[in-house]
């Protein structure tokens, strides 16, 4: 039987993609920040135009990299929905981050039967 989540959806587990959706995150999000910086400078129109290309194929590429990964049971809705913020790939980012430090994208993570046994104790 597959392990589920409360709400009764499949556990994400990382798999082969995960590790592509986090570099590309991190990647687009470099190309979005020096967008935005040569958007806010005058005087950098050609740059604003070749960056502002390269972050919309870019965003789309993350965005559908994301969307199979979901598929696949290989990251959260959540990361999908982030990435679908106006922040983009901020948002992504975030939501990569905070999905690993909640254990949400480990299937086995926090329950019960996996626990350690506290090694520092001996029974008496």
């Amino acid at each position: 039987m597959e392990a589920r989540t409360e709400e009764g959806l499949r556990r994400t587990a990382p798999g082969q993609l995960y590790p592509w959706v986090k570099r590309w995150s991190w990647v687009e999000l470099g190309i979005f920040a020096v967008l935005i910086a040569f958007w806010l400078l005058p005087g950098f129109e050609g740059e604003t135009m070749v960056f502002g290309w390269a972050h919309g194929l870019g965003f789309i590429a993350l965005a559908v990299l994301i969307w199979i990964a979901v598929l696949r049971h290989e990251a959260p809705y959540s990361l999908l929905a982030a990435t679908m913020t106006p922040v983009g790939p901020l948002g992504s980012v975030i939501a990569i981050e905070w999905t690993e430090r909640r254990g949400a994208s480990t299937p086995t993570r926090g329950s019960r039967d996996t626990a350690a046994p506290d090694s520092g104790h001996e029974a008496g």
